[in-house]
């Protein structure tokens, strides 16, 4: 027994150790365990018992932290370690029932606090019942889509916010991580924890085809659709740190199970060495993706050559490396500059984060990639989540992990290198928890936000509020009297964190 915790209240005794193994024990029966918990990979070096959550805390010699229900005896939730930042060696662990939180020390300390599932209140307006993790518009059928935590895929209809349909179990129990649409519109394509892509008539939940390695598949972070030459295919990334590849042709009647294409030789020999977290794509070659130790690489699509290794950089008021935050969690490309001016930065890049401080970092692809400038973008102090430009790539929008979005002026920005932020168009507060999805609908000129908070929401590129996918009233989206503006969600009215934007409050006191 390397580790054990009493509670009076459940008059238990819980021990784990090198078996890997979480026993439950009266006190007073000591020959025989009331419960064994099995499902860590490692030792088992810390354990608390919550009584008023009756829940049971373990961290294992992986870092790998679970919580139980002392009741059922059933694990209710696992955090990977690199889902919870937590890297080297654990040297202590302690719960904190005041704050509810888990504090883990390695060479630096991770701040754990436990967030049980949100419960919608019942005079809050919500789109789903469980955390939306992606969010994306057909322009073919003007409608948006949304997945949750909970695989469950919703269809709503874009110009009255009124629901259209809704499947559920679309990757079992696991979260739909990530989607995207085919070229015309008309099929979606979902990437979950399970390690599988599926490709959907979203219309009526059916499952056209099932995109998947053989063996154990590890999670999928992002995907995109592309078009090489004549061919299509549904490209994916995520903890195996490869780029999957599955050719599409078009033959969507038939339910099978596809494997990826060969690997790309650069991508065996010298690709990702960590988890790739995010893809972007320039038509017609170029392709981007950015990864959890902060490496972006670009590749040419048609050779499936490295074009450009860009590492992302530490800023200079950072005299010590270690806690620092370097992976990207999103990118994207400034296709205009590409077609027209290759010497200017064409690819935007979050991170790094350095005390919960997120960047945005201006790249150039001439001569390998160069840095041509980099920003605080975050006025919360919060970490990068999403970020998306318009079709004339004049507006940066930039969320963060706290709900705000903000609007950057980039017009003429980092055309020549140089190290001045940009001038800030806007910013408002869209959601009180992490943006899990930014989407610009240039034809209307609105944004579409999904967030943990179980909402999908419709903004003006103003940031006026039109409102939340599934409230009671309809909108129109060309009928500003349609709006909920200038009124704003409650939740985001009343929570404290929520500043209004004043010049009188961001002058000088």
């Amino acid at each position: 027994v390397k580790t054990f915790d009493f509670c009076k209240k459940h008059n238990l005794i819980v021990t784990g150790g090198m078996d890997r193994i979480i026993r439950m024990w009266n006190p007073y029966v000591p020959g025989k365990p009331t419960g064994i918990l099995k499902g860590h990979c490692a030792p088992i070096l810390y354990l608390y018992i919550s009584t008023e959550e009756n829940r049971i805390f373990s961290v294992s010699s992986d870092n790998t932290i679970k919580i139980w229900d002392i009741r059922d005896q059933s694990c209710l939730f696992t955090a990977n370690p690199k889902a919870s930042r937590i890297q080297g060696e654990v040297s202590a662990c302690l719960f904190c029932p005041t704050v509810k939180a888990l504090y883990v020390t390695t060479d630096s300390i991770a701040f754990l606090p436990l967030r049980t599932k949100s419960q919608p209140q019942g005079h809050l307006t919500v789109s789903h019942k469980e955390p939306v993790l992606c969010c994306g518009y057909s322009k073919e059928f003007r409608q948006v889509v949304s997945c949750t935590e909970g695989s469950v895929v919703k269809v709503w209809d874009f110009d009255t916010g009124g629901q259209v349909f809704e499947f559920g179990d679309a990757h079992g129990h696991s979260a739909i991580t990530c989607m995207t649409f085919d070229i015309s519109g008309r099929r979606l394509v979902t990437g979950g924890r399970d390690g599988c892509l599926k490709i959907w008539n979203f219309n009526n939940g059916h499952c056209l085809k099932i995109l998947k390695k053989e063996g154990k598949s590890d999670e999928v972070c992002d995907c995109t659709y592309v078009k090489v030459n004549r061919s299509n295919y549904v490209m994916a990334v995520g903890w195996d740190r490869r780029i999957d590849m599955y050719f599409q042709d078009s033959n969507d009647d038939v339910h099978h199970i596809q494997n990826p294409q060969p690997y790309w030789q650069d991508d065996l020999r010298s690709g990702h060495k960590e988890d790739i977290l995010c893809i972007a794509q320039c038509p017609p070659s170029l392709l981007a993706t950015s990864g959890y130790d902060g490496e972006i690489v670009v590749w040419n699509m048609v050779s499936g050559h490295i074009h450009s290794r860009l590492v992302t950089p530490v800023p200079p008021e950072c005299t010590d490396a270690k806690g620092i935050d370097k992976s990207v969690s999103s990118v994207t490309f400034l296709k205009t500059r590409i077609r027209n001016n290759e010497s200017a930065a064409c690819l935007v890049s979050s991170g790094p984060q350095v005390s919960n401080t997120g960047y945005v970092n201006f790249w150039s692809l001439v001569h390998g990639g160069n840095l041509f400038a980099t920003f605080e973008a975050s006025r919360m102090k919060c970490l990068i989540t999403k970020m998306a430009v318009n079709a004339e790539e004049t507006l940066l929008y930039v969320a963060d992990l706290s709900g705000y979005i903000y609007v950057y002026d980039t017009k003429d920005y980092a055309l020549t290198p140089e190290q001045e932020a940009p001038k800030t168009a806007n910013y408002w507060r869209a959601h009180i928890s992490s943006v899990t999805s930014l989407v610009i609908v240039d034809e209307d000129e609105v944004l579409l936000t999904s967030a943990t908070d179980c909402t999908v929401r419709l903004w003006s590129i103003h940031g006026e509020f039109i409102g939340t996918f599934g409230q009671p009233e309809a909108w129109s989206i060309h009928t500003a009297a349609s709006w909920k503006h200038p009124m704003i969600p409650y939740e985001i009215l009343v929570d404290p964190f929520s500043m209004p934007a004043h010049r009188i409050l961001e002058g000088e006191s």
